[in-house]
C-alpha cells in the first residue's frame, strides 16, 4: 500500500457543512454549491483526488416539505432526509456535469463501517470511484439509521472516510475561521490557533463543550475528527468556508484556518479500523499493571491481568479494555467468548486448560489485533 501511496495524486477529503450550501429555511443555496463545485474542478485539473462528504440533505427537505421547523421526531427527519437527499444530489450533479465531471453518491451508515467486510467493501467502492475520477459524495444514510448508532455528525463521517482512503488531508469546512485557545463570541482577546498536534489533549479543552448545536460546541466535533483522521497520518485543516477561494488557497500553501498535522506513526489498516468503530461487544476492566503495558502497545492482554467482564461476546469480536476507573486504555480481538473469560479471569496462562478443558491461545488478546486508545 504505501509504494502505491507514494506514486498518486493527493487525496482530499473535502468536509462541507450545512450552513456553508443552504440558505437559512430557503434549503439549497445553489449559488453557493456552485462555487464550491467550481473550486473542486479547479482542485481535480490540478491533480487532486477529492471526495466530498455533505450535509444539507434535512434543511432541503425542510424547504420542500414546507415544513418551517425542524421535526424532533425522528420518522419525520429520516423522510426530510430522504426527500431532500434528492436536491442535494441532483445539485451537485449539475453543476458538476457544468465542469464535465462525473459525480456519485455514496451513502454510509455506521454498520458499513462496524462490519469488517462491509467496511472492505466500502472503501473499494470509493477506492474505485477516485480512481475513476469520479467525484463521490458521501453523506450518511439518514434515512435509515436510528440515533443509537449514527456517526453523530459529518465531521465523524469524513474522518472515516479520510481513514477508509488513506487521504493526504482532510478538510473540515466551517463558518468559523478555525480553531481558538478559547470562545471568541466570550472572549475579545481570543487567538486563533494555526498549527498544533491533532493528539494534544489541551485542544479538546480549547473547543469547549460539544453541547452546542452551532458556534464554539461545533468545533469539539471537529477536533476528535483530526485524531481519528491521525490515525491514517491524515493532516486536517479546519477553515472558514466564507473565506473566498478557501480550497485554491489551501492548495496553494497559503495558511489558513487551523492546520493538525500528525506526528504519530500510521496504524496498519486493521488497527485503524478497529480504533474507529462507535460500539465495542462488550468490556473487561483490567488491573494497573496491565493497563500500564497496553497503553504502551507493545504487550498482549493475559488472563491473569483481567478483574471484569462486561457484555456479551464471542470469538474473534472488537472488545474494549478498561482500567478500573473506566478509563478505555486498548482495544482487540479476543481469543475466548465472554463467558469462557468470566472462568479463566485472574488466572495464570497455565491454568486456562484444567479451568476450561482446553486451551486456545495463551492469550486473551494477541497484541498483533490490539490498538492502544489514548485519551
Amino acid at each position: 500500500m504505501s509504494h502505491e501511496h507514494s506514486h498518486r495524486s493527493q487525496r482530499w477529503v473535502i468536509k462541507i457543512g450545512s450552513a456553508l450550501i443552504t440558505d437559512g429555511t430557503q434549503g439549497l443555496h445553489r449559488e453557493r454549491i456552485s462555487h464550491w463545485c467550481e473550486q473542486i474542478a479547479d482542485l481535480m485539473s490540478r491533480g487532486i483526488e477529492p471526495v466530498l462528504v455533505s450535509s444539507g440533505s434535512i434543511a432541503e427537505g425542510l424547504y420542500r416539505l414546507n415544513w418551517t421547523q425542524r421535526p424532533n421526531d425522528i420518522h419525520r427527519l429520516q423522510a426530510a432526509a430522504a426527500v431532500g437527499q434528492m436536491g442535494l444530489v441532483q445539485t451537485y450533479e449539475s453543476e458538476l456535469n457544468a465542469h464535465s465531471i462525473k459525480t456519485a453518491q455514496v451513502l454510509l451508515t455506521h454498520e458499513d463501517l462496524s462490519n469488517r467486510t462491509r467496511y472492505l467493501n466500502a472503501r473499494n467502492t470509493l477506492t474505485t470511484l477516485v480512481n475513476l475520477d469520479v467525484l463521490p459524495v458521501v453523506n450518511e444514510n439518514d434515512t435509515v439509521t436510528t440515533d443509537e448508532i449514527r456517526f453523530g455528525d459529518n465531521d465523524n463521517l469524513a474522518a472515516l472516510v479520510a481513514n477508509l482512503l488513506e487521504a493526504d488531508r482532510l478538510i473540515i469546512l466551517t463558518d468559523q475561521l478555525g480553531l481558538y485557545d478559547c470562545d471568541p463570541s466570550q472572549h475579545s482577546h481570543a487567538k486563533l490557533i494555526t498549527e498544533a498536534d491533532p493528539e494534544d489533549p489541551a485542544l479538546i479543552a480549547m473547543a469547549g463543550p460539544s453541547s452546542g448545536s452551532l458556534g464554539v460546541g461545533g468545533m469539539t466535533t471537529k477536533v476528535l475528527a483530526a485524531k481519528r483522521a491521525a490515525r491514517a497520518a491524515t493532516q486536517t485543516i479546519i477553515a472558514s468556508g466564507k473565506e473566498p477561494d478557501v480550497l485554491r488557497r489551501i492548495f496553494q500553501g497559503e495558511s489558513i484556518g487551523t492546520r493538525l498535522t500528525p506526528t504519530g506513526a500510521k496504524l496498519d489498516a486493521r488497527k485503524r479500523w478497529m480504533a474507529n468503530q462507535l460500539k465495542v461487544k462488550g468490556t473487561l476492566t483490567v488491573d494497573e499493571g496491565a493497563g500500564a503495558r497496553l497503553r504502551e502497545g507493545t504487550n498482549s492482554l493475559l488472563a491473569i491481568g483481567i478483574k471484569q467482564v462486561s457484555g456479551e461476546f464471542y470469538r474473534g469480536q472488537l472488545v474494549s479494555c478498561l482500567t478500573e476507573d473506566g478509563t478505555e486504555v486498548a482495544r482487540g480481538l479476543v481469543n475466548y467468548h465472554a463467558g469462557e473469560i468470566s472462568k479463566i479471569a485472574g488466572c495464570h496462562s497455565t491454568e486456562i486448560a484444567p479451568r476450561l478443558g482446553f486451551v486456545r491461545e495463551p492469550e486473551v488478546i494477541n497484541r498483533d489485533v490490539m490498538v492502544s486508545m489514548q485519551p
